[in-house]
């Protein structure tokens, strides 16, 4: 099986961080711009994406700043992670996506992530 390899990437995002933390961490908010359908039980999120089922364990939160989720069925040192920071001078908010991609399919994720995050932009109306 191809190593998976880390990647990052940023996006500029018009949005105060508790607002945006809503949409990266409750199921309503992630509904509006990450899955079709989102519900959790456990701690374990399930994303449904064309009536295909996805499952990932929620790893980490930290309140308005970050979610980390582990999809259940792949590599265990795999994650995919939604970081929000904010410049301490500007108060200009990022969206930092942390996530993990063979060389094959990497450039595929990202602009899976692209897609989502500019849908994400939309539904904010930043």
């Amino acid at each position: 099986m191809p190593e998976k390899k880390k990647f990052n990437i940023e996006y500029e995002i018009k949005s105060s961080p508790r607002i945006l933390y809503g949409f990266l961490s409750e199921p309503n908010g992630l509904t509006q711009w990450f899955a079709d359908d989102v519900s959790v039980r456990d701690h374990v999120y399930t994303f449904t994406w064309d009536d295909e089922e996805q499952k990932a364990k929620l790893l980490l939160t930290k309140e308005n700043k970050l979610v980390r989720f582990k999809w259940v069925d792949d590599d265990p040192a795999c994650y995919f992670e939604m970081e929000i920071l904010q410049d301490e001078l500007t108060n200009d908010v990022a969206l930092s996506i942390t996530d993990f991609a063979t060389e094959e399919t990497m450039n595929e994720r990202k602009l899976i992530w692209d897609n989502q995050v500019e849908y994400l932009i939309s539904v904010l109306g930043a």
